[in-house]
């Protein structure tokens, strides 16, 4: 018998205090969805933002050589430093160092994609609306106040700078603006940028610039990278490989610290690689080949990627935004539409979750309510899938709201 008086007298195992408070918004709403498929329609889903899906979208062939040959070098098969090894962090500075923002490879951090933490608890962040889900779920995991501000559909998702701003106080830690946008499919012009840049120098606030989808931009529209437009504000920008490669399920991305004035400091630095040692370090394989990945994938590459991805976009728009009950925000980037379901057109439907739960039902095609993104009675839609199955998938859509309109 044990002589420990504070010996537990029976079992008890909670769950951490972490795990409750932790969810992530798209599961909490989509996983609630009790309606089935329709079984005499073949199921298509303009719901996830993968690219690799349907294989229409496919990774250059540079990219598999050089993974190849890492993977037959027996070299890279070990841990990794948690920050990255030096010289897949050299390869990324390399490739993406601009005059007007340099880097070195202490600059950067190689992650597992592009998850993390910047505050502490009881702080608050900044989070756009609409904005990407996971955003929320890592901050309120971590204790953190999420106050959102606005993305203005009726000027091509542009910030709302006067709301934003209104929003900060003495324990906000940072803002996270995403350009490109996912849900939005939106690129922000360069004065919008400099605005917002301002808002952030008069307040003292670092940003952190989700630019995962950098360079994927249609027409008229130009990606700048936000620290080259600043001297003055920090910025910790986030990338990867994911989408502008194509490999999402290959988990390598990276941060970039951008400081000129050592605002950040020693402290910080030293704090983003002591999170680096979370889990140790991403995957060795991918980022030994980063240098061949980076610095010797064909330009032509992004072009088509480019090209594919704008002509999906304009099929989406042209023939969504004739479907009575739709507005199409058309967009400028990414992969992305967001499409505003006007309510009151529709005579049994009354709000955005009831219209992609019926949708589903009726016609086995699934996209995602916008509440899932903070932005109710809108859906958002992936235009990755090959155009004929973009077309079928609209022509059923057409057909359920001419079913359902008043």
């Amino acid at each position: 018998m044990s002589s420990n008086t504070n010996a537990r007298q029976s079992w008890k195992v909670p769950a951490s205090i972490i795990s409750k408070r932790t969810s992530n918004p798209i599961r909490a709403i989509v996983d609630h969805i009790k309606v089935k498929p329709n079984a005499n329609k073949s199921m298509i889903s303009l719901a996830l933002g993968d690219p690799t899906l349907f294989g229409n979208f496919k990774i250059h062939e540079t990219c598999t050589e050089a993974v190849s040959k890492q993977l037959h070098s027996y070299k890279s098969n070990g841990y990794p430093p948690s920050t990255g090894y030096l010289h897949a962090r050299q390869a990324v500075a390399d490739k993406f160092t601009l005059p007007a923002a340099p880097l070195v490879a202490q600059d950067v951090i190689i992650t597992s994609g592009c998850s993390g933490a910047f505050c502490n608890e009881g702080d608050n962040i900044l989070l756009p609306r609409p904005g990407f889900s996971l955003y929320q779920t890592l901050a309120d995991s971590k204790g953190v106040e999420v106050r959102y501000y606005d993305l203005l559909p009726e000027n091509n998702w542009e910030m709302d700078l006067k709301q934003l701003e209104s929003l900060i106080d003495d324990r906000t830690a940072t803002v996270v603006m995403n350009n490109p946008s996912n849900p939005c499919g939106s690129v922000f012009r360069k004065q919008h940028l400099l605005d917002f840049l301002a808002v952030c120098e008069r307040n003292h606030l670092p940003v952190i610039a989700d630019e995962i989808y950098c360079d994927l931009v249609f027409s008229g529209n130009e990606f700048f990278p936000l620290a080259s437009l600043t001297t003055t504000v920090p910025v910790l920008a986030v990338g990867g490989l994911a989408k502008k490669y194509l490999v999402p399920g290959w988990r390598v991305g990276w941060i970039f610290i951008h400081d000129r004035n050592n605002i950040f400091n020693a402290e910080v630095r030293e704090g983003l690689n002591s999170l680096s040692q979370l889990i140790l370090g991403s995957n060795s394989l991918i980022q030994a080949a980063l240098p061949d990945i980076l610095h010797k994938t064909d330009p032509a590459f992004y072009d088509e990627t480019r090209v594919q991805l704008e002509a999906s976009a304009k099929l989406s728009t042209d023939i969504l935004s004739k479907v009575p009950g739709l507005k199409v925000i058309v967009p400028q980037g990414a992969m992305y539409v967001m499409i505003s379901i006007d309510i009151a057109q529709f005579k049994d439907i009354p709000n955005d979750i009831v219209f992609t739960e019926k949708l589903l039902g009726e016609e086995s095609v699934m996209c995602l309510p916008g509440s899932v993104f903070q932005c109710p009675n809108f859906i958002r839609i992936v235009f990755t899938s090959p155009s004929e199955v973009l077309q079928e998938a609209y022509t059923r859509m057409a057909e359920f709201c001419a079913r359902h309109h008043v």
